[in-house]
């Protein structure tokens, strides 16, 4: 089926712009089972950077005869759970399962994960250090400012002996507060995802998603001073909770399961597939 691309800008104007086409389209609640007879549902999904962008174009054309996808480019995962608790979009492809737990807890919303599409190694980059060892005392760590990643990025450094978390708390909910020990004297930068590629040329150690890094040049793989892949973390396929057993969501579902997603997957080596 065809897709059709629409970029969205951080403003109301363009908030404004993506709530009027779907007064236009309809909402694939609103609009019910998609009948190859008549025009095409279209459903609106937001994605934030490739290749998660790129999935949902592939997705656009596996989606099953009676449905359409239309790209909606989003600059930050914020305004993008915002559409979607609104309505101005149907579905979001751009966080994981922690992140999404957390914007429903402090905005009273109801989003779900409904299907996890890959996986993905997150890791520490360094523009100064060859190798972690290289860390020196004082250093400036710069990580993600929500709690999820947070807790993500302190759990790795406390795996690889960086800092010690305190006694008995889940290091998957760890703060900064939870740090017990730090031995090197860390100082830790507390920025949004995506500016954290701003911080590389200054801070010593920088916790950054692939997506986000590879507009530095940068792989996990070939670059990454540590790493990690947890598929706690996966990529979900979101939806608001009222439409998670739609006819429209299976549709979606069914589209970001198929081959022509799996083959975009395989495509990069940063991610797996995670169905």
């Amino acid at each position: 089926m065809p897709i059709r691309s629409l970029r969205s800008r951080l403003t109301l104007a363009a908030v404004a712009t993506v709530a009027a086409a779907g007064l236009l389209a309809g909402c694939a609640s609103s609009a019910g089972e998609g009948d190859a007879g008549s025009a095409p549902v279209t459903l609106r999904v937001g994605a934030v950077t490739a290749p998660a962008t790129d999935i949902v174009e592939a997705a656009g054309d596996a989606i099953a005869d009676g449905y359409e996808i239309e790209l909606v480019e989003v600059s930050d995962y914020v305004t993008i759970n915002n559409m979607l608790a609104a309505g101005d979009i149907d579905a979001n492809f751009s966080q994981h399962e922690p992140y999404m737990t957390e914007f429903n807890t402090k905005n009273d919303a109801s989003l779900e994960a409904v299907q996890p599409v890959y996986n993905f190694v997150i890791a520490f980059y360094s523009k100064t250090l060859g190798d972690i060892t290289e860390l020196p005392d004082g250093a400036t760590v710069a990580i993600p400012n929500d709690s999820s990643n947070t807790a993500r990025a302190l759990k790795l450094l406390a795996d690889a002996d960086i800092i010690t978390l305190t006694s008995g708390v889940d290091p998957y909910a760890a703060t900064l507060d939870d740090i017990a020990e730090n031995p090197k004297n860390l100082e830790f930068l507390s920025l949004e995802i995506n500016q954290l590629n701003t911080a590389y040329d200054e801070a010593d150690l920088v916790f950054q998603w692939p997506s986000h890094i590879a507009a530095l040049g940068l792989t996990p793989q070939e670059d990454g001073l540590l790493t990690e892949l947890d598929d706690r973390f996966a990529l979900q396929l979101v939806v608001p909770s009222d439409d998670a057993d739609s006819d429209a969501t299976r549709a979606l579902i069914d589209a970001f399961t198929s081959d022509e997603v799996r083959e975009i997957i395989d495509g990069n080596a940063t991610i797996e597939a995670a169905f």
